[in-house]
């Protein structure tokens, strides 16, 4: 780990490596891993950060299905993940700049048109719960408030090459460790579906949550359609190779990146199951 100097810390993992050999699969779960986030460009902390969770590498491969501990258990939009292993935190003025291995592609054949998700570390507050000790009546559920989310505002921006920075439009793009919370059994790769909003989500349980978000493990999903240039004119990236987070108020807690994946040919289906298992081994930290 390296400790921060200045309110600066720089951390560098290896890029994922390719498998070579005959088994596809193992290339596969190659490709599979590198869909996240494999290497910190640059960790600038700012005002009001959580002094506990300053661990940059944790925003590094695979997010959160499980957390760690006594106190731990599955990840899902009620219990979402809080600990220094699985969250870094950026407060105000600070960034998080992040590469990946193999780049983002703006493909128009994502779900939704969607290109990447970020996810952070807000889950739904129970609004049956019979006291503070969180006795429920019944089966949990939400009116779709937030608890521990980011109440500023924040700022993406995405480079192919680490040195031209285009911002996402602040119209479309959504805030960063905000809606939605993470579902670990869901799909990281996966967004959740564009006409979901918070208002919509009044006494749903966590089973009718997983409906909703329609296999998607939650986050907040970004295209890099909305890539602009420094006047505000729109700009065609055909990909990216890092991502940058910037909070501008409030704070913002982050967990991990993925890349969205086209939908795979049936023809794909049983490679992708194969190269999934080879990949278990790499699922936190490529």
């Amino acid at each position: 780990m390296t400790e921060p100097h200045g309110g600066i810390v720089k951390e560098t993992m290896k890029p994922i490596h390719r498998l070579a050999g005959p088994v596809a699969g193992i290339l596969v779960a190659t490709s599979l891993c590198a869909q996240y986030a494999t290497t910190v460009v640059d960790y600038i902390p700012g005002a009001g950060f959580s002094t506990t969770r300053t661990n940059a590498i944790a925003a590094l491969g695979e997010p959160s299905r499980d957390t760690p501990g006594d106190f731990g258990g599955p990840v899902d939009p009620f219990a979402p993940p809080y600990t220094a292993t699985q969250l870094v935190s950026v407060g105000t003025g600070g960034s998080l700049t992040v590469g990946f291995a193999n780049p983002i592609r703006n493909d128009p054949a994502n779900p939704y048109g969607i290109d990447f998700n970020v996810f952070g570390g807000g889950g739904f507050l129970v609004t049956n719960a019979l006291d503070a000790d969180f006795i429920y009546i019944g089966v949990p559920s939400t009116d779709g408030t937030l608890f521990n989310p980011n109440g500023g505002s924040t700022r993406v921006s995405v480079s192919p090459d680490g040195s031209n920075w285009y911002a996402l439009d602040p119209a479309l793009a959504p805030k960063v460790d905000d809606l939605f919370p993470t579902d670990g059994s869901g799909d990281f790769t996966l967004p959740v579906p564009p006409s979901l909003r918070s208002e919509s989500l009044s006494g749903l349980t966590l089973a009718d949550l997983r409906i909703r978000y329609a296999g998607s493990a939650g986050g907040a999903g970004f295209d890099l359609g909305w890539a602009r240039a420094t006047g505000g004119g729109p700009v065609s990236l055909e990909s990216v190779s890092f991502v940058r987070i910037e909070v501008l108020s409030g704070r913002s807690e982050i967990d991990g990146f993925a890349a969205v994946g086209a939908v795979p040919e049936p023809s794909t289906i049983a490679l992708f199951a194969v190269g999934a298992l080879a990949c278990l081994g790499f699922q936190r930290h490529c």
